[in-house]
């Protein structure tokens, strides 16, 4: 929701990174927008027009700022639209857009089920603008942080934001922003190799317990964890091809931002990247809305919490099965193993990023005979073998774009997949705020009970953000899940 004017300018004043994202404004005296921790001089009352999304500001005639960039802004988490068909139209125009697919309007509310003409609607009731202004929006902003952030010919960039001609880009470019694609990239900060591309979040954010999550879980070979910085191997499908390279992720507390590294050999693939690292670290989380909704847990409260996703959905769910009834420890074990034995070498500048892990055509290939002897037991290389060719035939979508309810069935369907392991795949692949695995023992055993219905019972003063409790959960034991 748009803050009250005043109040947004006082926050603007005071460049309070907790309402970054939360609104941009336009400022009439130079024609351009800006997110509201913009570090050039605040501009005049009368002269502001506040909005709530950049592709309204944008409606608006505005143009996005050069110096404070409003393409690198968190995003809305789930929970931050009480209109939830708008919103998962939302996500999944911006999952199309930065995953490279082509998106027609028309399939997308047929999708939803609705007609495109209700979608229109209630869409533009909910973001302020139609879709077709938030798909171009979204598209553009992606091109302008490629243009600022990377040394990519902009025919490419052209290609990754989603326009099908150089000469469609350069119009969209000229008319929404007046100014060309080079002219941008000539006035801008300037992109160089090895710039890390920037990303944004809103304060606090427990940046300790984030750290301390991943470094619990990480997998020898593939990832590592040194002080504020994740390394990480991965593979990302692109135009039928798969992708392999590196990343680095590494916390800038005093500017509440990510600074990401990527290799080379992923620059065809940076929309997806940025995606994906904003839903594996929980970027776009508001903290305001979800802290106070937590006050009833038990033990000491922990500003800025966040739910750790994924940045492979098919990846997170097998290392969720591998860990059905075992300890972080043991799971993670197994998870090496498996990589060992299924996943592909790769060569990165440290000694300690190794392989890659296995995508789902090679664990669906794989012989359930030689998984067993990694030590997984039948009833889980059974789970894993069903839950790779539904990925892999697409009868199952695991990323944060897909429909939960739908997709929470197609799991529970699979054979080795119980209530808990939906569950904690919907918090982790899937960023579903509401996720809870009742009979989870780590959280019974922070609640004091081994009753999962008195767990779920004094979950209901946690909704909508009892993925978040179960994080909560987790870090105030010992040894968490």
């Amino acid at each position: 929701m748009l803050p009250d004017p005043d109040a947004a300018y006082l926050a603007l004043k005071a460049r309070d990174a907790r309402f970054d994202g939360r609104f941009f404004v336009g400022v009439t005296s130079t024609g351009v927008y800006c997110r509201p921790v913009c570090r050039v001089r605040t501009p005049r009352r009368e002269n502001c027009r506040f909005y709530g999304t950049a592709a309204q500001a944008e409606a608006a005639r505005f143009r996005p700022c050069l110096k404070c960039r409003p393409e690198i802004a968190p995003g809305l988490s789930a929970m931050d639209s009480s209109a939830s068909l708008a919103h998962t139209a939302a996500r999944r125009i911006e999952h199309a857009v930065q995953s490279g697919d082509a998106l027609a309007l028309p399939a997308l509310a047929l999708r939803l089920g609705v007609t495109d003409r209700h979608l229109r609607r209630i869409f533009q009731a909910t973001h302020g603008v139609a879709p077709r202004e938030y798909l171009a929006t979204q598209r553009l902003l992606l091109a302008k942080q490629l243009l600022t952030d990377t040394a990519e010919p902009v025919a490419q960039i052209a290609l990754a934001s989603g326009f099908d001609s150089l000469r469609r880009f350069n119009a969209a470019f000229a008319e929404r922003y007046r100014m060309s694609p080079t002219r941008l990239r000539r006035d801008g900060p300037g992109a160089s190799t090895g710039t890390p591309l920037r990303l944004a979040y809103r304060p606090p954010y427990d940046v300790e317990a984030v750290l301390a999550f991943f470094a619990q879980r990480a997998m020898p070979g593939v990832e590592s964890l040194q002080g504020l910085t994740i390394r990480r191997t991965l593979a990302v499908q692109h135009q039928g091809r798969r992708i392999q390279g590196w990343l680095g992720a590494t916390f800038v507390p005093a500017r509440c931002e990510v600074h990401l590294t990527p290799s080379p050999s992923l620059v065809p693939v940076l929309g997806q990247l940025l995606q994906r690292v904003r839903h594996a670290l929980d970027l776009d989380a508001d903290p305001t809305r979800i802290d106070p909704a937590l006050d009833s847990l038990p033990g000491s409260a922990r500003a800025g919490t966040r739910l750790p996703g994924s940045l492979d959905g098919f990846e997170t769910a097998v290392r969720v099965v591998l860990g059905q009834q075992v300890t972080v420890k043991a799971a993670r074990t197994l998870a090496h193993r498996l990589v060992t034995h299924l996943g592909t070498p790769i060569e990165t500048p440290y000694p300690e990023l190794t392989h890659v892990f296995p995508g789902a055509a090679a664990v669906a290939a794989a012989d359930p005979e030689e998984i067993g002897k990694l030590g997984i037991v039948r009833q889980r290389v059974r789970a894993l073998q069903a839950l790779a060719p539904a990925v892999v035939e697409g009868r199952l979508s695991l990323h944060r774009a897909a429909p939960v309810e739908a997709t929470l069935d197609a799991l529970r369907a699979l054979p080795g997949i119980g209530e808990w392991t939906a569950q904690v795949i919907a918090m982790r692949a899937l960023a579903w705020p509401d996720a809870f695995p009742a009979t989870d023992i780590g959280v019974l055993n922070a609640l004091g009970t081994r009753d999962p219905k008195l767990a779920t019972a004094l979950a209901e003063a946690w909704r909508p953000w009892r993925a978040y409790a179960v994080m909560r959960l987790w870090h105030s034991l010992e040894n968490p899940r």
